[in-house]
């Protein structure tokens, strides 16, 4: 029997205890064993799976189902934008932006100037792509100026993290705005809304905190400049220039792809295929590591076999984050086969709550329940969709349910997310920190999110 003819029997409440053992369980390894996390995760996959009642046959199957889904989503990301990253560091560009963004903002207000920068970049790139774009800049700065890794490393996270999951045109909020038959337009504007002051408190204020509180070095992933680079630094320009340009690409994408489904655009003319393809996160990173390469490598006298080891020496350090984060999809998807989100959010659903509580908890408990942010909000949106269409809800209404849902989706990063050891790994962050940081982070995100969004609805 294979896991796709395979009904689970198990109620809600021995799935629920499955979870919270197989959560338990992981912790126990990293934290007090210390087990390393790739290989406990990868055991716990496997024991979780058994422990529900998984079909023997199809087990190996799906773990391998989660573990490449999300690699095809990572891997790439990270491996070019590492590489990206190493070439800005490593060429003196990231010294030349510090020096700039100091004199221009001052020492005290970096962390907010980073923040403010992400918060824009991250209306047309995913989370991943924009984090790790941003990472060489992080780290000069924190090199730079002193202090712990997370004074401006999570403003910049909890950035991308805000735009990604409540505005449009990232994935989840729009995909739930198809469910709920919300105007994507006016949801941008209640997710700008919940979004903005959302990030200032729980983002860059949390920052501050956390950054006082944890005392963590600037991690050596991605390399240093030598002296040699830094004595021909390369122009901020030409910089500012190559950390815009995968933006842009992703930019265009996005915004043919907006007006193709309105109608403005043919959406099969060549033109939209071609930026499609060029825009990609995937590809417009390929095409701004090669320029990349030439304009911070060979117009300045690096090439051949110099250019080659400093690519070469970005993967080496973000193979133990590329393996880890596919073994977090790895847990993620078991939980996800087993049906242990399901049952619980059919559990929520019996509740009779307010459609607006009820969408937030439901996709919270899936989020807890199965890691991935995305499955969370749209597993959410369509299972109070009926409710919804039923409600006769005004669109200013259907847009604060969107970001609702989107709030429910983000609390509660742990072990089963893969984006939780993401950012653990980049940050040189142990697992009990991370819960400490970022997992409150993600927390108030949501929390604070759904406050906004359930005051635009009680007033709409």
């Amino acid at each position: 029997m294979t896991p796709d003819d395979w009904t689970q029997t198990l109620t809600a409440g021995p799935l629920l205890a499955i979870a919270a053992g197989a959560v338990a369980l992981l912790l126990l390894l990293i934290i007090k064993v210390r087990l390393h996390a790739f290989v406990a995760l990868i055991l716990v996959s496997l024991l979780t799976a058994v422990a529900a009642g998984l079909p023997a046959g199809g087990i190996v199957d799906v773990l391998l189902d989660g573990f490449g889904s999300t690699l095809a989503a990572v891997a790439l990301l990270v491996g070019l934008g590492a590489m990206l990253g190493r070439l800005v560091e490593t060429s003196g560009g990231a010294t030349v932006l510090t020096d700039v963004l100091i004199a221009r903002f001052g020492e005290r207000r970096a962390p907010l100037a980073l923040g403010i920068a992400s918060l824009l970049f991250g209306f047309p790139i995913f989370f991943d792509a924009g984090l790790v774009v941003m990472l060489p800049i992080v780290f000069a700065v924190a090199r730079r100026l002193g202090g712990s890794v997370l004074l401006y490393g999570l403003p910049v996270a909890g950035a991308f993290s805000v735009m990604h999951v409540f505005v449009p045109p990232h994935p989840g909020p729009v995909a739930a705005s198809e469910f709920l038959g919300a105007n994507v337009g006016i949801v941008l504007i209640v997710g700008l809304l919940a979004a903005i002051p959302t990030w200032y408190v729980t983002a860059y204020l949390f920052g501050r905190f956390a950054g006082r509180r944890f005392e963590l070095p600037v991690p050596e992933i991605l390399g240093r400049a030598d002296d040699a680079q830094t004595a021909n630094p390369p122009r901020f320009g030409a910089v500012v220039g190559i950390l815009l340009l995968p933006l842009l690409l992703i930019f265009a994408n996005t915004g043919l792809e907006t007006a193709a489904s309105a109608g403005w655009v043919d959406a099969d003319s060549g033109v939209v295929a071609v930026a499609g393809l060029i825009g990609s996160t995937p590809v417009a990173l390929l095409v701004t590591v090669l320029v990349a390469a030439w304009v911070l490598g060979r117009r300045r006298g690096i090439e051949g076999t110099a250019l080659e080891k400093t690519l070469d020496s970005a993967l080496g350090p973000v193979a133990s984050v590329i393996l880890i984060t596919g073994a977090g999809g790895m847990f993620g998807g078991v939980l996800r086969a087993t049906g242990i989100g399901d049952a619980l959010a059919d559990v929520l659903g019996d509740l009779g709550l307010p459609v607006i509580v009820a969408g937030f908890l439901i996709a919270a408990v899936l989020r807890v329940a199965q890691g991935s942010a995305t499955v969370a909000l749209t597993t959410a949106a369509g299972l109070v969709a009926p409710a919804v269409a039923a409600g006769g809800y005004g669109s200013v209404e259907l847009a604060a349910i969107v970001v609702a849902v989107a709030a429910g989706s983000v609390v509660l990063s742990h072990v089963n997310d893969s984006g939780f050891w993401l950012v653990g790994r980049f940050f040189d962050m142990d697992v009990r920190t991370t819960l400490r940081t970022w997992t409150v982070m993600e927390t108030g995100i949501g929390v604070m999110g759904f406050a906004i969004a359930w005051l635009v609805f009680a007033v709409a």
